[in-house]
């Protein structure tokens, strides 16, 4: 093969396999316009939102993202975008580049409380509260996880109970993204066995009874609103419930949808830190050499270059099923048990190359790695998606 003909050394040095040559030419327009739209509002202000540990401007970046269709983005009708799974994993990807804690804000507003809505609601519901939330004018929050049941749902202690046509509820509920801003939480009770088991409620924030406190001190996801909820003689109507679902199908469902979502924002993370990583070992000096020279420092950078290209190699294979076919439960566990993993020793190894300075809020290394510390326990820990795999190869499960 003639000089001439040889292929070209690659111009991304962060996709050395090409994957990119597997995305359509609108694929990569649309990533484009979410990764402009992060430098824009999030790059210059994350560092000090982090530090703080607020994202003050919530409500103005929820109405920023409405603006270019990324609330809901895979969702069809009301308001919502209809893009393609791969669209919006491209997105959480770019959004999770910035930080973890915005593409939560996405993916709560998108695929938990819209989800819940747009799957499960009725079509009163659904012209209520989802184009107002495409949009941005309104907040959502999904009200899963308590105090004392997260892996385990079906435990959960929040009642709701009949008292004439109404609905009450009472309960709480604890690590909820978007909690303090919302307008509307999707909270999922204990109606008694008479009533379907567990079912979903669309609660706006205002109803008497329903306090959300912020939860402060955080080490993680730290520009992110994460809060608190009691619900204390909550009062519903009758048409409040999600008449479409009746137990855990529905909430697993909603995290199902959400899971996705990680297995490619979870590289964003990855990348970030692994540039971070390249572009320190071209710069820093020692031994009269830059260290990307030093083969303990090439081989740090040649594994997680492998395995942020598998991971982006396993997401896109995922979001062409989900998109085709759909995706089973075990898939979409396989997809978060790998990346998450994956992503988080990446930002790790990461920080050693950099050395002291990996610490450093200069350099985005360590606000990843904290943060991925979150997302590898929210939404299913390591250990529940494991036993989810473990059951779909032997026929057994291993949960209790």
């Amino acid at each position: 093969m003639s000089s001439s003909t040889m292929p070209k050394r690659p111009t991304d040095p962060l996709d050395i396999v090409d994957v990119d040559a597997m995305l359509t030419d609108e694929e990569k327009a649309i990533r484009a316009t979410v990764r402009q739209v992060c430098d824009d509002l999030v790059e210059p202000h994350i560092v000090q939102w982090y530090e703080k540990g607020e994202l003050p401007v919530a409500r103005e970046l929820a109405q920023e993202f409405g603006k270019v269709g990324l609330l809901g983005m895979h969702l069809e009708g009301y308001g919502c975008a209809g893009m393609s799974s791969v669209d919006y994993g491209l997105a959480c990807l770019e959004l999770e580049a910035s930080d973890s804690g915005i593409r939560s804000l996405v993916s709560v507003q998108g695929s938990l409380a819209m989800y819940a809505i747009h799957a499960y609601g009725s079509e009163e519901q659904k012209q209520e509260w989802l184009p107002r939330l495409a949009a941005g004018e309104a907040i959502g929050c999904f009200g899963l996880t308590e105090p004392d049941h997260g892996s385990d749902p079906a435990s959960m202690r929040t009642r709701a109970r009949r008292d004439g046509e109404d609905w009450v509820l009472d309960g709480g509920k604890l690590w909820i993204t978007n909690g303090t801003i919302a307008d509307v939480a999707v909270v999922w009770a204990n109606a008694g066995e008479e009533h379907g088991g567990i079912r979903g409620f669309v609660v706006p924030t205002d109803t008497p009874g329903f306090e959300a406190h912020e939860i402060k001190n955080k080490m993680s996801l730290r520009a992110s609103v994460t809060a608190e909820l009691s619900l204390s003689g909550v009062r519903l109507p009758a048409d409040a419930v999600l008449p479409e679902v009746h137990g855990l199908r529905g909430p697993l469902g909603c995290l199902t949808e959400a899971r996705f979502g990680i297995i490619w924002g979870c590289l964003g993370a990855a990348r970030t830190a692994l540039e971070a990583a390249r572009r320190y070992s071209t710069e820093r000096i020692q031994f009269d050499r830059p260290i990307g020279g030093f083969q303990l420092t090439q081989a740090k950078l040649a594994q997680m270059s492998t395995e942020l290209q598998l991971g982006r190699l396993l997401a896109l294979h995922l979001g062409r099923r989900k998109d085709d076919v759909g995706l089973r439960p075990e898939q979409v566990s396989v997809g978060k048990y790998n990346n998450v993993s994956k992503a988080i020793e990446i930002c790790r190894t990461a920080r050693t190359v950099l050395g002291g300075n990996g610490v450093s809020g200069e350099y985005p290394v360590m606000r990843h790695a904290n943060n991925l510390e979150s997302v590898l326990t929210y939404e299913g820990t390591v250990e529940m998606h494991t036993l989810v795999i473990g059951q779909a190869l032997t026929g057994e499960s291993a949960f209790r």
